[in-house]
């Protein structure tokens, strides 16, 4: 038995199929063409009501029976809960891996998303109010994660389900405009991170067409 993930190759996308290798647990991808508006296709739907990749059907859910979990914050939750892996037990804790999961999926990801919108824009008028708002706010963010790195190995006191979750985006780092000089701390995060067998393995499966 195992999970179908329906994705794409984006920073969400990425999350999942880091989370599930890092996990080990077996899967097969599902590409959701969202070039093409596979998206909002009606199948796709009944397991994403909010049109987004990524979603997933495991077919061994709770109880042995199958359930779709879709929203890349409550697949993490949950492949941490079926697993018992990269999310503690004990609720202290488990406090910051929620704080910082999210942290990643309020505002690492919605800010610097927007800064890949805006730069791929080819009219300069259009593109400037907007990437100044999203490119300063993005890097906020990075000096927060700094900030909290500069104290901690990982965002939790153990590497977590926040890592995976964080290190999606983060592998877009130069979409976001950011050199990572800048913040050592995410540097130094970020290569041990994407040293791990695990995440080299999610960042090479195959997610789009």
């Amino acid at each position: 038995m195992s999970i179908e993930l329906f994705t794409f190759d984006t920073p969400n996308g990425r999350k999942i199929s880091v989370a599930l290798e890092e996990m080990g647990l077996p899967y097969s991808v599902k590409v959701v063409d969202i070039r093409k508006g596979d998206q909002f296709s009606e199948d796709f739907l009944k397991i994403s009501p909010n049109n987004k990749i990524p979603a997933i059907i495991d077919s061994d859910g709770p109880g042995g029976a199958p359930i779709s979990v879709f929203e890349s914050g409550a697949i993490l939750l949950y492949l941490g809960e079926k697993t018992g892996k990269f999310l503690p037990p004990d609720l202290r804790a488990r406090v910051p891996v929620l704080e910082w999961l999210n942290f990643q999926v309020g505002g690492f990801g919605p800010a610097p998303g927007q800064v890949h919108h805006f730069a791929g824009l080819e009219n300069e008028t259009d593109q400037r109010y907007g990437l100044e708002r999203f490119s300063q706010e993005t890097r906020r963010l990075y000096g927060v994660m700094d900030r909290r790195l500069a104290q901690h190995e990982f965002f939790a006191d153990e590497i977590s389900i926040a890592d995976f979750a964080i290190i999606g985006w983060a592998w877009r780092h130069q979409r976001h405009r950011i050199d990572l000089a800048d913040f050592p701390n995410v540097g130094r995060w970020y290569e041990l991170m994407m040293a791990r067998p695990g995440v080299q393995r999610g960042f090479k499966v195959k997610l789009s067409p």
